[in-house]
């Protein structure tokens, strides 16, 4: 059988364009120093967990040490062990700032993030901040009357998502602004998410940024991206043969 298909950019071509930007965040003081001391900590549990039982049979001392990495990068507070309450999130810090601006300015602004606990932490931040939200995860329920209430909210706000729960299917034309907030390391993936907002309907250019924490395993998996796409599957999916994607050199690099 064969599927003909049109892409959009040749049927809507009255949709005005869109801006894709990475914004290099540094991680500084206790963040910097707790993002060290998980690496090098993950570091020595992973060369351990590979002399003991084979790069096989260390996938998930290696999964666990690039979710931690991953997750310090995003909020501190996400990590479960220890209390990191205390630790700032230069992420966080940014991004409220400019979601502040944004509110101020009357726009309607979409975050995207993998983790909920994630999402959960930045409600708490918006709310401190008294920012009307819209909130869509996979355990919400009525997805259509929370995007009608974004979509027909006349207020400035922000409408968090996660990847599972909104990165398909969804009509957000009501927003122009879009924030990745941590690299899902698959472009397909990430563009599906900008295309929330860039559909048919949409009459502003709509403006996407990714947020990426310097030097650390953010930046080295972007960079591998372009080499070796299979490594973001077999990092980010388990669902598609764990790690069978990544090899000992590529392990060391990360």
């Amino acid at each position: 059988p064969f599927i003909l298909r049109r892409r959009k950019q040749d049927v809507a071509t009255e949709l005005p364009p869109r801006t894709e930007t990475i914004l290099r965040v540094q991680l500084q003081g206790k963040q910097r120093e707790l993002y060290e001391a998980v690496r090098t900590t993950a570091d020595k549990q992973v060369r351990r967990a590979l002399e003991r039982q084979g790069f096989e049979g260390s996938q998930i001392a290696i999964l666990d040490a690039l979710l931690k990495l991953r997750q310090v990068c995003c909020d501190p507070r996400l990590l479960k062990t220890g209390n990191h309450g205390g630790v700032p999130s230069a992420k966080f810090e940014l991004l409220m700032e400019m979601l502040a601006g944004m509110a101020e300015n009357g726009r309607h602004v979409i975050v995207f993030s993998q983790f909920v606990e994630c999402l959960k932490l930045l409600r708490e931040d918006l709310a401190e901040k008294s920012i009307p939200m819209h909130w869509l995860t996979g355990e919400t329920t009525g997805r259509g009357d929370v995007v009608d209430a974004f979509e027909r909210d006349e207020r400035p706000c922000v409408f968090m998502l996660s990847l599972k729960a909104g990165g398909t299917g969804l009509n957000l034309t009501a927003a122009d602004y879009v924030f990745l907030l941590d690299p899902w390391w698959n472009p397909a993936v990430e563009r599906q998410a900008v295309d929330r907002a860039h559909r048919i309907g949409q009459t502003r250019q709509v403006i996407a940024t990714r947020l990426v924490a310097r030097n650390t395993i953010e930046a080295k998996i972007l960079k591998l991206q372009a080499s070796k796409r299979a490594l973001a599957d077999a990092v980010l999916t388990a669902d598609k043969g764990g790690l069978a994607g990544i090899g000992r050199e590529e392990l060391e690099l990360l």
